[in-house]
């Protein structure tokens, strides 16, 4: 019998061995376990440990209790704008309701649920971004747009049991073909934008520049008003000097009226005369004028200059308009002839000089000596 038992122990053994490894399962931590009697769902387990099951009649089924990902593959979109644009998404999910999964699933586990998933996400992301312009999901801030996409997949991955729990759109790009027609329509755009300001830059400044102009056209005048003022009262006060001085002495206002004759008409560069040396222009420069004339003793002007009516000299040769002190003085008397050989020249008329007086008898009255 003993030979008999210790035959028999050793099958036994290995018989409850695979009886009790049939009836234990383990859970670990990151699971959650489905047991199953005939393809039916009869236990859940979602704590970690060991659990107890049928042998040979019950199956256990484990799916990932953690948060998941899945990437999307590249898809192309069509904006409201008709502008086409190359997406890509990434979405977290997690499976919450694993009855649910199992009946939606089957057999083909978590693989034929990301499968169904991915179809759900494409749809959910063609129908929201089909919706806005391209500029909005070109932009930096998408989250709203992320959101309506977790929001539409969401309401139908329920029905698998499955949880979404955000969606990122990872790239958002133009398609090749249409690269360098959108980066030619946005450079265009920035050209015009900067023109604009240009021409705006342009009209301030000269707006500024005119203002500026007017300014100083005002200010010149102004200042050229004022000088004129002043100018006008120095050449009053310069004739008045002048009439006075020369009526004190009528014979020195005859010669240095002939000086200014000479400066005038022996400029080399703009003049040139055919005459006689011995002539009567040249009579200050052969003889003096002064040895036979009587000078005239006046009392020095109280206020204004009087009227002296000076002995005019007929061999003077400057033929200059009168000035203010003997503008209004009579005629002048001829004196007689001065005989040859005396000293002092013949007399002549005043209209033989060959010198024109100017217009303005300020600028042909020379300044008096200091």
């Amino acid at each position: 019998m003993r030979r008999i038992l210790s035959n028999l122990a050793l099958p036994l053994v290995i018989v409850v061995a695979i009886l009790v490894m049939t009836t234990i399962y383990i859970v670990d931590v990151r699971q959650t376990a489905l047991v199953l009697r005939f393809g039916e769902v009869v236990a859940i387990r979602t704590t970690p440990g060991l659990g107890m099951k049928l042998p040979l009649v019950d199956r256990v089924v484990k799916y990932d209790a953690r948060i998941l990902g899945l990437p999307t593959e590249p898809m192309e979109v069509t904006p409201a704008d008709d502008r086409r644009l190359v997406v890509d998404a990434f979405a977290r999910w997690q499976i919450t309701d694993a009855v649910r999964f199992r009946r939606a699933v089957g057999d083909g586990g978590i693989t034929f649920a990301e499968q169904r998933l991915s179809g759900i996400l494409t749809n959910a992301i063609r129908g929201v971004l089909g919706s806005v312009p391209s500029t909005n999901v070109l932009s930096n801030d998408r989250t709203a747009l992320m959101n309506q996409i977790r929001d539409a997949a969401k309401s139908e991955a329920e029905a698998l049991g499955i949880t979404i729990i955000d969606v990122r759109l990872t790239r958002t790009d133009l398609p090749q073909q249409n690269l360098a027609a959108t980066y030619a329509r946005m450079r265009a755009e920035r050209e015009r934008e900067a023109a604009d300001e240009r021409a705006r830059g342009g009209e301030e400044a000269q707006r500024v520049r005119a203002t500026a102009d007017r300014t100083v056209v005002e200010l010149t005048s102004d200042a050229r008003r004022k000088a004129e003022v002043v100018r006008g009262e120095a050449d009053a006060a310069r004739n008045a000097i002048y009439a006075r001085a020369f009526g004190r002495d009528p014979e020195f206002f005859a010669f240095t009226r002939s000086m200014t004759a000479y400066e005038r008409a022996l400029n080399a560069e703009t003049s040139s005369m055919v005459m006689q040396p011995d002539g009567e222009f040249f009579s200050y420069l052969r003889g003096d004028r002064a040895n036979g004339a009587a000078p005239v003793a006046l009392p020095p002007p109280s206020g204004e200059a009087p009227a002296v009516t000076p002995p005019a000299a007929e061999g003077t040769p400057a033929a200059a308009e009168p000035t203010a002190a003997t503008e209004a003085s009579p005629p002048a008397a001829t004196t007689p002839e001065t005989p040859a050989g005396s000293g002092a020249a013949a007399p002549v008329p005043a209209a033989e000089a060959p010198v024109v007086a100017p217009a303005d008898p300020a600028a042909a009255t020379p300044a008096p000596a200091n």
